[in-house]
């Protein structure tokens, strides 16, 4: 069981409910909601509702809470959930996958980069300059998809308008070596700026290797060992 907040907070894992029906959990959704407790575990998955504002659960201090901490240690969390996956991996030796989905306007594009930054944080603690500086790519990758692929919607001001299934690459040390994006699904939908965007970067860059295809590729680095999808 997740490590439990005081009876104020209602219950941190929905497997604790006295009773399982809609009623008792959209009421414990929405009272940790509004005690500021965005994410609910039910058992290994975790629910999250986006508070659209800034929260003060991330950085540093948050990383090195959950850094090799079990996922029920401590209290609900997407850093816990990327700690897991990531110790699965090495501990296995077999790719691992998080899977995001939510409805639009639900942090799906978010919840990705706050998995991503923690992966990030906790390798590479011998500070290998060539591991810095992929890890620097992959984080900074989202702002150039989010420039061609996102646009305005009724309910969401950057709502990401494409499907990705993101691959990060590690060596036998659970080092990152690389990183691409496989099936990039641009919508194609008249009046929305993101196509329009992207169109006219790719006509800007003329015949520049590696941006046209089937597959838009942010690196191209390969590493046996296995691999974390996103």
């Amino acid at each position: 069981m997740a490590e439990l907040d005081s009876l104020e907070f209602g219950k941190s894992d929905f497997v604790l409910l006295d009773e399982v029906n809609m009623e008792q959990f959209l009421a414990n959704l929405k009272l940790r909601f509004q005690k500021g407790r965005i994410y609910t575990y039910i058992g290994e998955v975790v629910v999250s509702v986006n508070p659209y504002r800034p929260m003060e659960i991330y950085g540093t201090d948050a990383i090195v809470s959950y850094c090799g901490r079990e996922l029920y240690e401590r209290p609900p969390h997407l850093y816990a959930l990327a700690d897991a996956a990531y110790k699965a991996m090495k501990r296995s030796a077999k790719d691992t996958c998080i899977v995001i989905s939510g409805e639009s306007g639900a942090g799906k594009t978010e919840a990705s980069k706050y998995i991503m930054q923690y992966i990030a944080a906790i390798t590479n603690p011998s500070q290998k300059q060539e591991v810095e500086s992929v890890k620097d790519v992959l984080l900074k990758s989202n702002c150039v998809l989010e420039a061609f692929g996102n646009a305005k919607t009724n309910r969401n001001d950057n709502s990401s308008r494409f499907g990705k299934y993101m691959d990060i690459n590690f060596n036998f040390n659970g080092e990152p070596t690389g990183g691409h994006i496989n099936n990039y699904l641009l919508e194609k939908v008249g009046g929305r700026r993101g196509p329009q965007l992207w169109d006219a970067g790719l006509a800007g860059c003329g015949h520049m290797p590696g941006l046209w295809g089937h597959h838009f590729y942010i690196w191209g680095l390969y590493a046996q060992g296995g691999h974390f999808g996103l």
